[in-house]
């Protein structure tokens, strides 16, 4: 219940219902009070708060910072026993290819974890996250099917299915990998808060991002100007990211 109370939450805060949101209200007082100052306002400030977190520059200067914490990881001599790719966003329809039921973040991590895996042999690959609500399959198994689809020996994978979040996923990690070395690859954005997750835990988890998003890179001048629900998405991440860490810091989880 708290579970799903804390996702209902964050959702009614990420940029997009927020603003709606803020919107509606402003229409609500257009079309049915005499407060209409109050929502001119109030539509016209969301208007324009939708319009500038959905372009690339403001949207990739707000995620960028997250994403920086930690250098993309190359090491291959370093002894590694486990590579641990954190769960995300997925979906299972039998019918696709393995990969279409990784959805938004969770196929690059997944990629990234078997680029790891094939750079240190010997390891193993442990897949995280339980089952969504409805779901028959739970997100380490969809990723791990993609992962054997790829070439990843079903012999070399471990499964724990039973973490709905990353403070679940690293206290069940702890005590599959006690003090052996081992990679933590998430999502760029979501590492700075999933390491202190895991440092909570007295584990010393290498960092290794993936699925940076925060474009630095030249792009093309419309890409830049124009609004864009891709960056929106962007922004979202960011707004998302940064709310837990202040949790975080508030609660006192994953304190270290």
């Amino acid at each position: 219940m708290l579970f799903t109370l804390k996702k209902i939450i964050g959702g009614l805060l990420a940029p997009l219902p927020l603003l709606i949101l803020l919107m509606a209200a402003g229409l609500i007082l257009l079309w049915f009070s005499r407060r209409q100052k109050t929502g001119r306002i109030l539509v016209s400030l969301s208007w324009l708060c939708l319009l500038l977190l959905s372009l690339q520059p403001i949207a990739d200067k707000l995620l960028a910072p997250l994403e920086a914490a930690y250098p993309t990881y190359n090491d291959t001599r370093t002894s590694i026993s486990y590579v641990v790719v954190l769960g995300g966003g997925y979906t299972f329809n039998p019918h696709w290819a393995p990969s279409s039921n990784l959805v938004n973040n969770s196929l690059p991590r997944v990629v990234e974890g078997i680029r790891q895996y094939r750079n240190h042999p010997g390891a193993k690959m442990v897949f995280t996250g339980g089952a969504a609500m409805g779901n028959p399959v739970s997100s380490a198994e969809t990723a791990a099917r993609v992962a054997e689809s790829l070439g990843v020996p079903t012999g070399d994978i471990v499964k724990l299915d039973k973490p709905r979040d990353t403070g679940q996923e690293a206290t069940s990690v702890a005590a599959l990998v006690g003090r052996s070395p081992f990679l933590l690859v998430t999502s760029a954005n979501h590492l700075p808060r999933a390491m202190r997750f895991f440092q909570a835990q007295g584990l010393s988890p290498i960092p290794v991002p993936a699925n940076q998003l925060a474009v630095t890179s030249p792009l093309n001048l419309w890409e830049r100007v124009f609004p864009s629900a891709l960056w929106l998405g962007h922004t979202e991440r960011a707004w998302y990211e940064t709310l837990g860490l202040i949790w975080q810091r508030i609660t006192g989880t994953g304190s270290i």
